[in-house]
């Protein structure tokens, strides 16, 4: 009698690709170094601002560049996707009782894309959009 374990070869690089679920996994992973990118961004405005105005002037002129302006639509749409896929994992990492009936999930995740929608108004309107 031997025993033999059952092993698996796992690709190191391309594992994800086997299944469509652990694609949109990865992406979801992806979308954070977006993230973090524009945090780092936002460091980096904070260190100009206090350099004087002359430093904030520069920071401002290559914000006006081509490739900053597609670095924030990428940043955009990698922050909408992150907040999306999110919002909809939060019916199964939150599931909300309410006596011995579970509220459904597409309110949950509906429940923060209104206050998401909210906020994000809120903030047009203290810009001065609207």
């Amino acid at each position: 009698m031997s025993r033999n374990p059952l092993i698996r070869e796992v690709p190191p690089t391309s594992w994800f690709l086997r299944h469509p679920r652990y694609m949109r996994y990865m992406a979801r992973e992806v979308t954070s170094l977006f993230i973090g990118a524009y945090c780092v961004l936002l460091v980096v405005a904070m260190q100009r601002l206090s350099a004087g105005p002359a430093a904030w002037q520069g920071f401002l002129d290559a914000l006006r560049s081509a490739d900053s302006i597609v670095f924030h639509l990428l940043a955009m749409a990698a922050a909408f996707y992150h907040a999306g896929t999110w919002f909809n994992a939060t019916q199964k990492a939150m599931p909300l009782q309410i006596g011995e009936e579970f509220v459904k999930g597409s309110y949950i995740s509906g429940a923060h894309y209104v206050v998401w929608v909210a906020l994000s108004l809120v903030v047009l309107f203290l810009a001065g959009v609207f």
